[in-house]
């Protein structure tokens, strides 16, 4: 039978882990070499145009701009408060899927901590 402390290991293991894995999404997430990954749709309507054609050596493979990782969350909000067909057209099926689980997760979550 596991201990409390046993638990608590594994807890703050879990959390640092999900903490270590958030932020290398991203870091990863803001460099111009994993645009064409994490903004396929914006290249395909043209909103967006390749960053190895422009710009300095360094500059198309590194973001520089430290004020960006600053603010890496800001996405989070204001895709929850997106409507759904909104966040279809912006990000894709699989983003609009992805959040209605989070949604369901975290509404029977409160349930179960209201009722225990």
């Amino acid at each position: 039978m596991a201990t409390l402390q046993d638990i608590g290991v594994s807890a703050a293991i879990n959390i640092l882990t999900a903490f270590i894995f958030l932020l290398v999404f991203a870091v990863l997430r803001l460099q111009p070499f994993n645009d064409r990954v994490y903004f396929s749709k914006w290249y395909l309507k043209g909103l967006r145009s390749s960053p190895t054609h422009a710009g300095a050596f360094v500059r198309r493979f590194v973001n520089l701009d430290f004020r960006s990782y600053l603010k890496f969350l800001n996405w989070m909000p204001e895709a929850i408060r997106m409507p759904e067909p909104e966040l279809i057209d912006h990000a894709g099926l699989d983003s609009a899927v992805y959040l209605r689980i989070y949604l369901i997760g975290y509404a029977a979550n409160l349930m179960l901590c209201l009722l225990f």
